[in-house]
């Protein structure tokens, strides 16, 4: 299928599900997502939002805002996966509790109100990385439209952008937990730092960037694109001044640059190959 038989089938299988939640994000594909179901569906379906440690303020706010603009019925949540050590203790498998508590929520809300399905965004690429999510998405029968339309995260951006979406280019930007080391505990005062030393790049002007946290190290990861500027002297004083300030003894900028799911490059193969949890 072409791009825009892939699209007509996502429209056909939207319709197809009949009312319809979507676990909404504000990341590109998941607010494509919404925005089609509500195209396919209208008030049909509603976008549900974790209001959750883990997501950035500043992330929960554009994709309210985001909604708000594209008229997508939506409600916030709050979700307490930091209420389980499963979660907390941050194996391997952290993801899969993470979402498997956002679709036992959302499985509640369904039988509630009288929905008959919920959604995520999962696409094409996604079955070529390491995602526990999807082993919860599949324990809760949570359907997949983006998947089944064969779509890619690049035709997701083409078709976000045909339609005028100001998220077609947005930057990934999954959780805060995924920044923290496996077999650190998450906390919420690490994910504020976390969040603290994104925002504080961000205002510094750059575009696609991760703040590493390694304990006493943290590790930024800036897009190969903007790396040249990182490197400067001067810049490395200031993130050496907010970071230290932040908590951190040693502050180090990782020479590869961003690369999405980094930490996974530190799991023995045995967990990258043990989805059952």
């Amino acid at each position: 299928m072409n791009i825009g038989e892939k699209d007509a089938f996502l429209q056909s299988r939207l319709r197809s599900v009949g009312r319809l939640l979507v676990a909404y994000s504000g990341g590109v594909d998941s607010a494509y997502l919404a925005w089609a179901a509500h195209q396919a569906l209208g008030d049909d379906m509603l976008a549900i939002i974790a209001d959750s440690p883990s997501l950035a303020r500043t992330q929960l706010a554009d994709a309210i805002a985001f909604a708000k603009e594209q008229s997508i019925p939506l409600e916030v949540i709050p979700t307490s996966e930091l209420d389980r050590p499963e979660y907390v203790r941050n194996d391997a498998q952290r993801c899969f509790f993470c979402k498997d508590e956002l679709f036992t929520l959302m499985e509640e809300l369904r039988q509630a109100r009288g929905f008959d399905a919920i959604a995520y965004g999962v696409n094409l690429d996604d079955q070529g990385d390491f995602r526990p999510g999807q082993k919860a998405a599949s324990t809760h029968h949570i359907v997949a439209p983006l998947l089944d339309a064969r779509l890619t995260k690049e035709e997701i951006r083409s078709l976000a952008r045909t339609a005028g979406l100001r998220i077609w280019d947005k930057p990934a930007s999954a959780c805060l937990s995924s920044r923290i080391e496996y077999g650190r505990p998450v906390t919420r005062e690490a994910l504020s730092v976390v969040e603290k030393g994104e925002d504080a790049l961000r205002a510094l002007g750059f575009r696609q960037c991760r703040v590493r946290h390694h304990g006493e190290i943290v590790r930024i990861e800036i897009s190969r694109e903007e790396l040249s500027r990182a490197l400067d002297p001067a810049m490395a004083a200031q993130f050496t001044s907010i970071f230290k300030a932040l908590g951190f003894k040693f502050v180090t900028l990782d020479l590869e640059g961003f690369r999405s799911g980094s930490m996974n490059a530190l799991l023995p193969a045995e967990k990258l190959f043990d989805r059952a949890g």
